[in-house]
């Protein structure tokens, strides 16, 4: 099974592409969708949702995964996450994907078992995991996979978070 997970940024979209079978997970690809900050807030937007259909189509995955929005003090940097959030999801709507959705702190359980582990901690055990010689880049990518992984293990847990 394709597993397509996005960690959603207005500036920054990551995204982690692994194949999940019955005994292990698989490294397909990763990167990010970046939009240039002097672009119209739609623009950025437009941007991710077609960049995201883009991605759908050409690795057809089975679901999509999509990090529980955080909040955090900064209410402007929410609301933009937000609404790249929104785009994501009626991307994933536009092509019939089912979407889950996980916090944070469920993907740092779910990775490197404990829920308040490091950024560097879960990048470590993404490497380690996916058996890549280098903890990817950018972080956003890391951070996605991570997301992958998280929901490749609670489906075969049975302890699914569908959106």
């Amino acid at each position: 099974m394709k597993i397509l997970a996005i960690d959603p940024g207005i500036a920054i979209t990551g995204y982690g592409l692994i194949d999940s079978s019955k005994s292990e997970v698989s490294f397909i690809d990763c990167g990010s969708i970046n939009t240039k900050p002097d672009l119209p807030k739609e623009k950025r937007l437009h941007q991710i949702y077609n960049n995201i259909i883009k991605l759908i189509r050409m690795h057809n995955p089975d679901e999509l995964v999509v990090e529980e929005l955080f909040f955090n003090a900064n209410t402007r940097t929410a609301m933009s996450v937000g609404q790249a959030r929104g785009a994501i999801l009626v991307g994933a709507a536009s092509c019939g994907l089912k979407v889950y959705e996980y916090t944070p702190l469920q993907v740092k359980q779910a990775v490197a078992g404990y829920g308040r582990a490091e950024k560097n901690q879960i990048q470590q055990m993404v490497k380690m995991l996916l058996n890549l010689p280098e903890v990817p880049k950018p972080d956003d990518a890391a951070d996605a996979l991570a997301l992958a992984i998280c929901h490749a293990n609670s489906k075969k847990m049975g302890l699914l978070v569908e959106s």
